[in-house]
């Protein structure tokens, strides 16, 4: 879905949320394949019952990346993400657990060397389905203005 939001439609405060995923084996399984980390914590069973955990957890960096997916349901051609920060892993995630993703407008201000265009912080938590954040980050957007400032 294409929505068009320039700059100054941006409200701090603004809410929306995303759709719910279960993760499942199959996305460790996948996960690690694509990024080579088998590390044991997220792949080996027998091991994981060691950890204080009690099972394997998931890969931080697929949280993020299931998390950040399900907020890609609108496509915005006047805004483009400059990268994500303050990633934190705040809590593990396991097989079988649900999550969706919270997004706050957290802040906006000008952009130092582009003029027709500012910057919009979006605060990403991903949640469980427990209402826990397991995850949280800072996602950046360079925006558009609809008029550029004098």
């Amino acid at each position: 879905m294409q929505q068009i939001n320039h700059f100054e439609d941006y409200v701090i405060g603004d809410v929306r949320e995303t759709t719910a995923r279960t993760i499942t084996e199959t996305d460790f399984v996948v996960h690690a394949g694509h990024t080579g980390d088998f590390f044991p914590h997220h792949m080996d069973a027998e091991f994981a019952k060691t950890t204080p955990f009690g099972q394997r957890i998931a890969h931080g960096t697929m949280v993020f990346a299931i998390g950040v997916g399900l907020t890609a349901t609108q496509i915005n051609p006047v805004a483009f993400s400059y990268g994500y920060d303050r990633l934190r892993f705040v809590r593990p995630v396991f097989i079988g657990d649900t999550i969706r993703t919270r997004v706050t407008i957290a802040a906006k201000d000008d952009h130092p060397k582009r003029p027709e265009a500012g910057r919009v912080v979006e605060r990403c938590e991903v949640i469980n389905q427990r209402g826990e954040v397991v995850l949280a980050a800072d996602h950046i957007l360079i925006v558009e203005r609809r008029e550029r400032s004098s």
